[in-house]
C-alpha cells in the first residue's frame, strides 16, 4: 500500500485529545512559572521549575504549529481561536508564523528557495566562491554555541516581532506584539522585576531547546536538496527530514514533532497521532531514526555538496573544497 495511504487514518484529529492537550500544557506552565517566582531564593526547586517552564514552553510552540496546519481540532475556527492564544507565550504571531512555515513545507529541499528554511544552508560552491567576510560570517552563524543561545534570543525575541512577510498582516502582528507587552505588565505587577527575569530566562531556555530542535530537523548528514525540475517532494520530505529519537521526555516536550519526517509527508498529521504513526511504518518503509550521538555530530556538518548529495564539515585545507563527513 502506498505511504499516503497508510497515513490518512492517522490525520482524523480528535478534539478531547487535542483539549487535553492543549488545557493540560497552560496548566504546567503556569504552575511551574509560579513555582518558580515564589521559591526564588530556592535555587534545588527553582531551577527544575524553570527548566519545566521553558520546556512546556517549546510544547505550547509545536500546539501553535499544529493550529498553524489545522490539526490540532476538527474546525478551522477552533485551530485560529487556539493558535491567537498560543502566540502570546509563543511570541510567534499566529498568521505570520503559519504563512511562513508554510511557505517551508511548499520549498522544502528546494536549493532555489532556501530563504523559506529556519537554518541557512550554504553550498560548497557557494563557500568556495565566498570571500573571508561571508565565510567569517558563515562560520559564525553555523556554530552551535552562536546559533543556539544567540538564534533563541533573536528568533524569539526579536524576529518575530516582524516576522518575515509581516507587512501584508501588519495589524496582526501589532496586536499580537501589545498583547505579549500587556502579558509582560501584568506579570510585573504580580511579581515584580524578579518574576519578569525568571519568566525571561525560562523562555530564553525554552527557545534554545527549540532552535536544537529546529537545527536537527533538517541538517543531518543524508538530508535532501535538489533543485527542479529534479526535486523530488516525496524524498524532500522523508529523506529531507529527520525522525529524532531523543527519548520519551523529549517527544513529551516538544510534542513529537521529532518525527518531522512523517509530518512533512503529511502536515494534517497532529501532534498526538505523529509518534504511533512513525513507530507503526518505521519498519515497514525502513525510516531512518537519529539518536543522540549522531544528532551531536550533525553539528559538525556545515555545508550541501551538490556532487556527494550530502551535508559535509568546512574544509580543513581553507584552499579547498568541503571534505565527506567521517
Amino acid at each position: 500500500m502506498e505511504i499516503r495511504e497508510r497515513l490518512k487514518e492517522f490525520t482524523v484529529q480528535d478534539d478531547r485529545l487535542g483539549a487535553v492537550s492543549f488545557f493540560g500544557t497552560f496548566v504546567v506552565y503556569f504552575a511551574t512559572l509560579y513555582g518558580a517566582i515564589v521559591n526564588q531564593g530556592t535555587w534545588y526547586i527553582l531551577i527544575p521549575m524553570m527548566v519545566l517552564n521553558g520546556l512546556s514552553a517549546v510544547r505550547l510552540y509545536v500546539l501553535q504549529h499544529d493550529t498553524g496546519h489545522a490539526s490540532l481540532f476538527k474546525s478551522r475556527k477552533h485551530n485560529d481561536w487556539a493558535g491567537e492564544v498560543l502566540s502570546v507565550v509563543t511570541f510567534a504571531p499566529y498568521a505570520a508564523m503559519r504563512h511562513n512555515h508554510n511557505m517551508h513545507h511548499s520549498h522544502l529541499g528546494n536549493l532555489e528557495h532556501r530563504e523559506t528554511g529556519e537554518i541557512h544552508t550554504m553550498t560548497v560552491r557557494e563557500w568556495n566562491e565566498a570571500g573571508f567576510w561571508e565565510r567569517l560570517q558563515y562560520r559564525l552563524y553555523r556554530n552551535p554555541f552562536v546559533l543556539i543561545p544567540l538564534g533563541s534570543l533573536f528568533t524569539y525575541f526579536i524576529r518575530y516581532r516582524w516576522p518575515k512577510s509581516a507587512l501584508s498582516m501588519w495589524k496582526s502582528v501589532l496586536l499580537h506584539n501589545v498583547a505579549i507587552f500587556s502579558y509582560m505588565g501584568v506579570l510585573y505587577a504580580l511579581a515584580g522585576w524578579g518574576g519578569v527575569l525568571i519568566w525571561f530566562l525560562a523562555s530564553f531556555f525554552g527557545g534554545m531547546v527549540g532552535v536544537f530542535m529546529v537545527y536537527l530537523q533538517h541538517n543531518f548528514e543524508d538530508t535532501y536538496w535538489d533543485r527542479r525540475p529534479d526535486l523530488d517532494p516525496r524524498l524532500a520530505a522523508l529523506q529531507g527530514s529527520s525522525a529524532l529519537d531523543l527519548g520519551w521526555w523529549m517527544d513529551l516536550a516538544s510534542a513529537n514533532i521529532a518525527y518531522h519526517d512523517i509530518h512533512h509527508f503529511n502536515a494534517r498529521i497532529p501532534h498526538y497521532n505523529l509518534r504511533k504513526c512513525h513507530q507503526m511504518i518505521r519498519a515497514e518503509y525502513d525510516l531512518p531514526t537519529i539518536e543522540w550521538p549522531e544528532a551531536i555530530r550533525s553539528f559538525s556538518l556545515k555545508l550541501w555538496d551538490e556532487e556527494q548529495e550530502r551535508l559535509v564539515p568546512f574544509p580543513k585545507n581553507q584552499t579547498q573544497g568541503a571534505v565527506p563527513a567521517e
